[in-house]
C-alpha cells in the first residue's frame, strides 16, 4: 500500500481525454525538433513544496495534511516525506527532485545533530534512486529561514552567522555530490537590506561573493562537476535584494570572477517582480552564456508578491520555450517551485497541479517548436537588421569603423533613409495563428 493508491500511473492519452489523471499534451517520447519530449523537458519536484508545504500563510494555519502517516518534525517523518515523493515521482513520470538541505530532516539547534540527520536521510533518498532511476538536479541550502539569518547569510554582519552559512554550505555540497546533483542554487533570500541607514553595500556584497568563491573552491576539491546558479528575486523577502535580475546578477558574476561557475536559475514569478517578462530574463541569461536551469511556476499580475502557482499560461510557456529552444537548451531542467492554491489541499490536488505544469509546458514546447519552424518570426528579426550588412554596417559590426568615418558617412547621406516599420501587432497575430 502506498500513499497515492487512488492512482497507478499518469499516462498520455490526448488532448480529448476527461480523464483527471492523465496527461493531454505531455507524450514523452513525441519527438520534436529531433529530440523527445523527455530530452526537451527535464521536470523536477521540488520537495519543499509538493512534500513540505501545508498550505500555511501569514493569515492562517494549514489546510493541507503533509503528515504522510507520521509524526511531523521526526526523522520518521523525514523518511515518510522520501516514501511518498518518490512514489510521486514514479507515478507522474517526474525523472527529477530539487531540495533543501531542511526539507529534508528537522533542523536541531546543534547544526552537528542536523548533519547527522543528513547523513541518515540522503542514504535514504540514495537507495530510492538506485531502485527508480530517478535524480537529483540540484540542491541548495535554507539560508533565510532560521531566525539566525535575519540580516543574511553571506551578507550577515555577525562572523559566526557567516561561519553557520558556510558549515551550511559544505553540508549541502555534500549531499549534492553524494546524490548526483547537477547543480547547486544560491537564493540569496536575506541577502538585501531594508534601509541604507545600517547597511555596508559594499561590505556585504564583498563578502557574498568570497562565499561564493569558496563554495567553487569546495565542490571542485569535491568531485562536483556541475554548474552553479544564481536564482534572481527583486525584493521579498527584502526590501533590496542583492540579485535584483538576470542583469544584476550576471554584473555581480562578472565584477567578481564567478562568472566561469555560475549561470542563472530563472523563475518565472521571480521575473515579473522585477518588472521584467519571463522571456526578458530567459534571453538576457542567454545571451550572456549563463542560462542554466528553470523555477516552473508563474505568479498573478494582480498581486504584489510571490505567489508560486503552477504553469497554465500557454502563451508564457510558448515564450519561455522559444527561448530555451533557441539557446540551445538548459544545462539544467525545469523544477516546479510550486505549490497549490491554499484551498487545493489533497492528495489529488497535488496530482492535478502537476499534471496542469506539465501539460502546459508541453504545449509550450508544441508551439514553440511550431514558431521556430514556421520561421516568419526569425525572418522578420534577420530582415530589421538587414542595413548592417552594408559595407558601412559590416565595419560597425566587425569594430573597424571610426567615429571620424562614420560621421563622414551620414553627412555624405544628409539625411537619414526611411525608418521601417517594427511591425509588432502583425508579429502577434503571427503568434496568435501558431497558438490557436
Amino acid at each position: 500500500m502506498g500513499y497515492f493508491d487512488f492512482v497507478d500511473k499518469v499516462k498520455y492519452e490526448g488532448k480529448t481525454s476527461k480523464n483527471p489523471f492523465a496527461f493531454r499534451y505531455y507524450d514523452a517520447d513525441r519527438v520534436i525538433l529531433g529530440k523527445t519530449m523527455r530530452e526537451h523537458l527535464p521536470f523536477a519536484m521540488a520537495w519543499w513544496h509538493t512534500l513540505c508545504a501545508s498550505g500555511t500563510d501569514m493569515f492562517g494555519a494549514g489546510t493541507a495534511d503533509k503528515s504522510f502517516e507520521s509524526a511531523p518534525a521526526t526523522m520518521d517523518h523525514a523518511k515518510a516525506k522520501v516514501d511518498a515523493g518518490f512514489e510521486f515521482m514514479q507515478k507522474m513520470g517526474i525523472e527529477y527532485f530539487c531540495f533543501h538541505d531542511v526539507d529534508l530532516v528537522p533542523e536541531d539547534a546543534d547544526i552537528n545533530v542536523t548533519n547527522a540527520r543528513l547523513d541518515e536521510i540522503s542514504d535514504c533518498i540514495l537507495t530510492k534512486m538506485q531502485q527508480t532511476g530517478i535524480k537529483c538536479l540540484w540542491g541548495t541550502a535554507n539560508m533565510f529561514g532560521n531566525p539566525k539569518f535575519m540580516n543574511g547569510a553571506g551578507s550577515t554582519n555577525q562572523v559566526d552567522v557567516y561561519c553557520f552559512a558556510a558549515a551550511q554550505i559544505k553540508k549541502a555540497l555534500d549531499l549534492t555530490v553524494k546524490l548526483g546533483g547537477k547543480g547547486y542554487v544560491f537564493w540569496g533570500g536575506r541577502e538585501g537590506y531594508e534601509t541604507l541607514l545600517n547597511t555596508d553595500v559594499k561590505f556585504e556584497q564583498e563578502n557574498i561573493a568570497a562565499l561564493m568563491k569558496m563554495a567553487v573552491q569546495y565542490g571542485r576539491s569535491i568531485g562536483f562537476t556541475g554548474d552553479f546558479y544564481i536564482e534572481p528575486k527583486p525584493k521579498e523577502p527584502m526590501k533590496h535584494q542583492y540579485d535584483f535580475d538576470a542583469a544584476t546578477a550576471i554584473g555581480f558574476l562578472r565584477q567578481y570572477g564567478l562568472d566561469k561557475d555560475f549561470k542563472m536559475n530563472i523563475e518565472a514569478n521571480h521575473a515579473t517582480l522585477a518588472g521584467h517578462t519571463f522571456q526578458h530574463e530567459l534571453r538576457i541569461s542567454a545571451i550572456n552564456g549563463m542560462l542554466g536551469s528553470i523555477d516552473a511556476n508563474q505568479g498573478d499580475l494582480l498581486l504584489g508578491w510571490d505567489t508560486d502557482e503552477f504553469p497554465y499560461d500557454v502563451y508564457e510557456t510558448t515564450m519561455c520555450m522559444y527561448e530555451v529552444l533557441k539557446a540551445g537548451g538548459l544545462t539544467g531542467g525545469f523544477n516546479f517551485d510550486a505549490k497549490n492554491r491554499r484551498p487545493s489541499n489533497t492528495a489529488e490536488d497535488m496530482f492535478h497541479a502537476h499534471i496542469l505544469g506539465m501539460d502546459t509546458f508541453a504545449l509550450g514546447l508544441i508551439k514553440a517548436a511550431e514558431l521556430i519552424e514556421d520561421g516568419r518570426i526569425d525572418n522578420f528579426v534577420k530582415q530589421k537588421y538587414s542595413s548592417f550588412n552594408s559595407e558601412i554596417g559590416v565595419k560597425i559590426r566587425s569594430g573597424n569603423a571610426t567615429l571620424q568615418e562614420l560621421s563622414d558617412y551620414a553627412c555624405a547621406q544628409k539625411t537619414t533613409a526611411p525608418i521601417e516599420s517594427g511591425r509588432q501587432e502583425h508579429l502577434q497575430c503571427i503568434v496568435n495563428q501558431i497558438l490557436f
